[in-house]
């Protein structure tokens, strides 16, 4: 199984020179937790510990962020969702989002002034499940297009929202470009975490809505500074808002160390780490993972700006390590809580738990610089939004054919 891992290491990067993370960072999380906080439903989602596993694992700690809980949609996609759109309305009214908290942009007096709005984005689940909800909640509209082989689950679950929502023969990054086409033709707001010339402020907001989730975990852990922190990407977006959070919170010289993983059908990040040549690198075709929220070819633009800079490995890895993941999380040692983790959700606690128990991957190990001194830091970013797919992989062990 060695040879399905494939690293990119990029030595620590330090002084002047650096892409900033500032926009990332505690000050301005603080402000967009605010706008969270703002709306009824918003709960903080837990930090769960499992020294079981870490125990079993052989580290120090282990500490997950079950975002399965965030605003009752079973996954984190929503924070960078809402505030976009909050962001965008703001903009559009000439105020600060300081000045928009829920009660003021539901208010008639808003309404009046913004009239009818419809927001269009492409997505594989999560992202326009959170974009059809916070229209739902600001009495907006939203278009979502949903890529080739999506789940019915997840289009019903959109739908339900009062969202115009409908699965594509396209592949997630053709979808996007549908997306945007339908935008600039009938005036509509795209918003999608992946930026491209001339369209970076969304998705730049979309990855400042995720620093919410950082910033929770950094005051749940209590002053426990994470070794390591584990990141899945898809386009980059929410791995480089994280990156940049840690990174401005502890500074570029004592943060955490930063690893990012992918499936290796959609490793678009991975192949732009290694490439190095200045350049992003996509991944076409189909990409067919069970890591459905990863499946995304062409990296965001403002993700990879961060990550080449302030991330210190890139890792692409088989489907079966996320399959893993996700019942080592279901099926937790004694006294440990469960975690329902989906494919995406999974993806690096199962490569942790693989890493860790794996003798061919010594070496890796090695590289990564885990020992029984390690303390990890996961983000589950779902849970069963699939719940048909989760049962097939988690109970009969076994994989949907494509």
């Amino acid at each position: 199984m060695r040879e399905a891992f494939k690293i990119v290491h990029y030595d620590r990067k330090t002084g002047e020179g650096l892409y900033s993370t500032g926009r990332f960072g505690k000050e301005n999380a603080e402000k967009v937790h605010a706008y969270h906080k703002s709306f009824p439903e918003y709960q903080e989602t837990p930090l769960v510990g499992l020294p079981g596993l870490a125990g079993q694992l052989g580290v120090k700690s282990i500490h997950v962020k079950d975002e399965s809980y965030r605003f009752g949609l079973n996954a984190f996609k929503v924070l960078g969702g809402s505030y976009s759109i909050g962001r965008y309305i703001a903009k559009r009214l000439g105020v600060d989002i300081s000045e928009l908290p829920y009660e003021r942009i539901t208010s008639s007096e808003v309404q009046e002034k913004l009239g009818q709005l419809t927001f269009v984005t492409a997505t594989d689940g999560n992202h326009g499940r959170g974009v059809a909800w916070t229209a739902n909640r600001l009495n907006q509209k939203s278009v979502v297009f949903m890529p080739k082989g999506s789940a019915e689950e997840r289009l019903q679950n959109i739908q339900a929202l009062g969202a115009d929502a409908s699965i594509t023969e396209f592949n997630y990054d053709d979808a996007v470009r549908h997306a945007n086409e339908c935008a600039e033709k009938y005036g509509w707001v795209m918003v999608q975490d992946t930026s491209w010339e001339g369209y970076e402020d969304i998705p730049g907001w979309i990855m400042e809505g995720y620093t919410t989730m950082a910033l929770e975990a950094v005051k749940q852990l209590g002053g426990e500074k994470p070794t390591h922190i584990f990141l899945q990407a898809g386009v980059g977006a929410m791995a480089g808002a994280v990156t940049g959070f840690f990174s401005s919170y502890y500074g570029d010289e004592d943060r955490p160390i930063i690893t990012i993983v992918e499936p290796n059908k959609a490793d678009c990040i991975y192949r732009t780490a290694k490439a190095a040549d200045g350049k992003l690198h996509f991944v076409g075709g189909e990409m067919n993972t069970i890591m459905a929220g990863l499946a995304c070819g062409e990296p965001c633009t403002i993700g990879w700006r961060v990550l080449k800079d302030h991330a210190d490995n890139f890792i692409s890895m088989p489907d079966w390590v996320a399959a893993k993941g996700m019942r080592v999380l279901g099926n937790p040692m004694a006294g440990d809580t469960k975690i329902v983790s989906g494919e995406s959700g999974a993806a690096t606690a199962g490569f942790v738990a693989e890493v860790m128990q794996n003798p061919a991957l010594d070496e890796l190990r090695a590289q990564l610089k885990l020992d029984e001194n390690s303390r990890i830091l996961c983000f589950s970013t779902e849970g069963d939004t699939d719940r048909e797919n989760y049962r097939r992989i988690v109970w009969d062990g076994l994989f949907p054919s494509f």
